[in-house]
């Protein structure tokens, strides 16, 4: 019988999520290496961080969110957040009403140069900001913007069985590594057929999808953050710069290079 996962306790306190208006800013600055527990929150988020990159973790999958990205959350799902390099959050919070603008699941979108502004100039807004003046003109922008946003493929489904989520973790640490399913299956202490069976079942990929699928995200968030397309495909664990590229293109609709940051 799988253990009972008690259910998170949402972030209560926070004005951001009580204030009568259609969404709210909420500006954070986290450290290298912080760990944000397990949690919920009563209404959905927009998490953006103009440094840093966060790796945000759900019961269904794992999100690579890079600078000029951001994360849509709805409303109660549970989450943990892991920061890389010191953090810069400029998260929203969205009412009901004003949250059907985003999408209906937890979705990497891109951010536009627009949608960077709005959102930092809603943080400079009081928390009961004017519903008649530029507080609402904000408001209406970033809800026309986060409604046209591209969504990103930036999600790497989360497996369930302890044995997997061991290797899942394994893979995130080292995504270069070369050891083939067989080896894995060893240290996983289950038969690579089992492992096999298992990863289709709970993530509805092969091994081979779900890894180069996590290679990928990874990568995008490297080159998000600066780093030349052959550093990234190096750091993932491609040893040949045209498999890389044809292998992002697929994924992304872009070149590496066109998903550097300049």
């Amino acid at each position: 019988m799988s253990p009972i996962r008690q259910d998170p306790a949402p972030r209560r306190g926070l004005p951001q999520e009580a204030v009568d208006r259609p969404l709210a800013a909420f500006a954070r600055d986290y450290p290298a290496g912080e760990e944000v527990p397990r949690h919920s929150h009563d209404r959905a988020q927009l998490l953006y961080a103009t440094q840093g990159i966060m790796r945000i973790t759900t019961d269904e999958a794992g999100f690579v969110v890079p600078p000029l990205h951001a994360l849509w959350m709805p409303a109660g799902v549970a989450h943990q957040v892991v920061t890389e390099g010191g953090v810069a959050m400029r998260a929203l919070f969205l009412r009901a009403d004003a949250a059907r603008a985003g999408p209906g699941a937890t979705t990497v979108l891109a951010v536009s140069a627009l949608l960077r502004e709005l959102i930092l100039a809603a943080c400079a807004e009081p928390l009961e900001w004017d519903q008649a003046g530029r507080g609402g003109h904000l408001a209406a922008l970033i809800l026309d913007e986060i409604a046209r946003a591209p969504a990103l493929p930036f999600r790497v489904p989360e497996p369930r069985d302890p044995r997997l989520k061991r290797l899942a973790a394994a893979l995130r640490a080292a995504p270069a590594s070369q050891r083939g399913l067989e080896e894995w299956a060893a240290l996983a202490g289950a038969s690579p057929r089992t492992l096999e069976r298992r990863f289709r079942a709970e993530t509805g990929l092969s091994f081979a999808r779900w890894r180069q699928t996590l290679r990928l995200a990874e990568a995008a968030a490297r080159l998000a953050g600066g780093e030349t397309p052959a550093r990234a495909a190096a750091a993932v664990g491609y040893a040949s710069a045209p498999a890389f590229g044809a292998a992002f293109r697929a994924a992304f609709g872009i070149t590496p290079g066109a998903a550097r940051a300049p």
